[in-house]
């Protein structure tokens, strides 16, 4: 595992100090149970490359969109750092060929669009680790800077119309959106929102208004699925 996890690194010029980081990055959690271990894959690395991913992405969209509202980033945010598009990534790099799976899943799981999206992150969480704030953040702003730098609004789906959709093609009742929380000023309002079916939570939003919180909880939910 060591050599291989090596020879990827070398085609991102990588000299990495704690190989052991990266090796964790491709390893589920499945694989713990073959090895006899506990914690030993990438789901806490997995966090930090998430937060690391989701700073860069909102720095770039703050930078390059003067024109968008706080709304209409957290908008472009959501859509660019979504399992799909990070799944694409860790293709892109055949992150695939280097997952470490224990024996009771099959090998197509490495191709699974959640646990793709999962080692990429995991992937920029050992970076951050390994070689520092300033080259993480390098790394991932040339990964998607131009992700931001062309995005346009109208890309933006109607994730409550699209869950409902799916949603309907399977069952006949519709989804319910709950507000669970809201905080502020009654001028700078934020608010929490879930949605359910059947009263199980299919995802949780947040956003300036009602409307806003729908949307990113309806697209946490289709994230989900997607996984």
């Amino acid at each position: 595992m060591q050599n291989r996890v090596l020879d990827l690194l070398e085609k991102f010029h990588i000299q990495p100090n704690d190989i052991t980081l990266y090796e964790l990055a491709f390893t589920h959690s499945s694989y713990n149970v073959d090895a006899n271990t506990k914690h030993q894959d990438y789901e806490r690395l997995e966090f930090m490359g998430d937060s690391v991913i989701n700073f860069v992405v909102a720095d770039l969209a703050f930078s390059l969109h003067k024109e968008m509202t706080q709304g209409e980033l957290s908008k472009l945010r959501a859509a660019i750092v979504q399992s799909k598009s990070l799944a694409a990534k860790a293709l892109n790099f055949n992150f695939n060929e280097y997952i470490r799976l224990g024996h009771s899943l099959p090998e197509n799981t490495r191709l699974s669009k959640r646990i793709l999206e999962d080692v990429f992150e995991a992937f920029v969480g050992a970076m951050y680790f390994d070689q520092g704030r300033e080259y993480t953040y390098e790394f991932v702003k040339k990964l998607f800077v131009d992700d931001v730098k062309q995005f346009e609004m109208k890309q933006i789906k109607d994730y409550k119309s699209e869950l409902q959709e799916e949603m309907q093609a399977e069952h006949r009742e519709a989804v319910k959106y709950i507000v669970v929380e809201e905080h502020g000023p009654a001028h700078d309002k934020t608010f929490i929102v879930k949605v359910t079916y059947n009263d199980v939570t299919l995802g949780i939003g947040k956003g300036k208004s009602k409307k806003d919180a729908e949307q990113m909880a309806a697209c946490d939910a289709l994230r989900k699925k997607a996984g």
